[in-house]
């Protein structure tokens, strides 16, 4: 159960907690490759990695371009899926239908997609770790489609846990974390998120990029765990 030497792909790599997931995997000895749609944002994010990692810059709500990206991948040991524009929250009632259905593309779709046509190259003993939330579990007011899209990720990783076995497909599931998904919100709103976390949250402190990717590190060692819900969230689901 060691990731030294295992070929790791990375989707919504270049930032955040896949960011972060790559980084401590290839502390470990992997060879991994990030992949987003930003060119820009893969440069950065492998001037933090070792020499080895490589990029791959492409839409991952096309499908055309995530079954091509895996055709010219080959063989590999894990896949980390992470990727998703940020959220924009809103009441049902403010709720504009065409950008909501524009989250699931990436989130939901490009999850789905990337299972599809990255599990035939998965070596065995291999896994398949998504992302979901907390919202799936205790939403607030205006998380409807954050909720809706983490539960739906949640099923999707039971079923393809059967349907792919023996590849184990996990998902982690977070709390509140400081990275570019909470960008939408104002500068002010978002800081005072994360001084609520400090002092609700039973360990205290808002979620750290480096703290969740440990539970992604976890999924790929941990084989005989599949079809799981990893929860990761400061005991946000026990307030």
């Amino acid at each position: 159960m060691t990731l030294n030497g295992k070929r790791i792909i990375l989707l919504g790599g270049s930032s955040g907690i896949g960011l972060a997931t790559a980084q401590a995997a290839a502390k470990e000895g992997a060879q991994v490759v990030i992949a987003s749609s930003r060119q820009s944002s893969l440069d950065k994010a492998l001037a933090t990695l070792p020499a080895g990692a490589t990029s791959r810059a492409l839409d991952l709500a096309d499908e055309a371009q995530v079954r091509h990206l895996f055709e010219t991948l080959g063989a590999f040991d894990h896949l980390v899926f992470t990727a998703g524009e940020n959220l924009t929250l809103a009441n049902l009632a403010d709720t504009d239908i065409a950008q909501a259905q524009k989250f699931w593309k990436v989130r939901y779709w490009g999850a789905f997609m990337a299972a599809k046509y990255g599990s035939p190259h998965i070596r065995p003993g291999g896994s398949i770790t998504f992302m979901s939330g907390l919202a799936s579990h205790r939403p607030h007011a205006g998380w409807s489609v954050a909720a809706s899209i983490c539960a739906a990720i949640q099923g999707l990783t039971r079923a393809l846990a059967v349907e792919l076995a023996p590849i184990r497909v996990n998902v982690v599931s977070p709390g509140v974390v400081k990275t570019p998904m909470w960008d939408s919100m104002g500068a002010a709103e978002r800081d005072a998120l994360y001084r609520q976390m400090d002092t609700t949250l039973l360990v205290k402190h808002a979620g750290e990029s480096a703290e969740i990717a440990q539970a992604y590190l976890y999924a790929m060692r941990q084989t005989y765990a599949t079809g799981e819900i990893l929860a990761v969230n400061g005991g946000g689901a026990l307030i």
